[in-house]
């Protein structure tokens, strides 16, 4: 039996009278790359942040690795990270502070092994004595990267995760995410508004708009049933 990386069950999310999220129920495998795609408002961030226990749902339940994130919160929490070019670390600390201070926050055993390692891999050891604010978006994003896979987390949420970037630094931060996955077997959700890196990196897609679910399924089988040349089709 496979088991679920993540489980939602009705999951509605109300500000005011204005729908947010409105009955969502859906089920991701462990071990993969899935994509959560819709326009502006459509509530990928909101979806996103009540997988974090950030936001409360106003209705329903969300399991994660088939545990109950109301009941288990915490427990929960020190399986997963997020990453987002729109949340910063603190500007005025230096890479390795930041690196050092979310490794403990994160209790990680053996945390100067793990920075080691990362900021190797993501290329960002000739950053670690400059503070974080001067850094490019670029430099911010690898940093980032590296925070969001200290506790080695078996479930990661990215949210726009090469927004703003070049050509050659997005290229390179897709594929260690591609094969950080692979190599972890780690589950991977990703937000985007890049068509091409989602039709690039996922094998499972969910399209929500405004609220609801339009789709919930494997990607290739999206874009065949529609006809689509490409997953640009869909939004057009």
């Amino acid at each position: 039996m496979i088991r679920s990386s993540v489980k939602t069950v009705n999951l509605s999310k109300k500000y005011d009278d204005i729908n947010i999220l409105n009955d969502i129920s859906i089920t991701l495998p462990e071990n993969g790359i899935f994509g959560i795609l819709g326009k502006n408002g459509a509530g990928k961030t909101t979806f996103l942040a009540m997988l974090m226990g950030l936001v409360t749902p106003t209705n329903g339940e969300i399991y994660i690795f088939e545990e109950s994130l109301r009941k288990k919160k915490y427990e929960i929490l020190s399986k997963i990270n997020f990453q987002s070019p729109y949340v910063e670390l603190p500007k005025k600390m230096t890479v390795i502070q930041n690196l050092i201070f979310y490794a403990r926050l994160y209790n990680v055993h053996d945390y100067n092994t793990q920075i080691s390692r990362l900021t190797l891999d993501l290329d960002v050891k000739g950053l670690l004595s400059k503070k974080y604010g001067t850094l490019s978006s670029g430099q911010k994003t690898r940093v980032n990267l590296c925070k969001a896979l200290l506790n080695k987390p078996k479930l990661l949420l990215l949210d726009e995760p090469t927004a703003s970037l070049d050509v050659s630094t997005s290229e390179f931060v897709r594929q260690y995410i591609i094969d950080y996955q692979r190599i972890n077997k780690s589950t991977i959700i990703i937000t985007s508004h890049d068509l091409v890196e989602i039709e690039k990196m996922c094998s499972y897609l969910v399209v929500l708009d405004n609220g609801n679910i339009f789709y919930n399924g494997d990607l290739k089988n999206l874009i065949k049933k529609n006809n689509y040349s490409s997953l640009k089709d869909l939004f057009k």
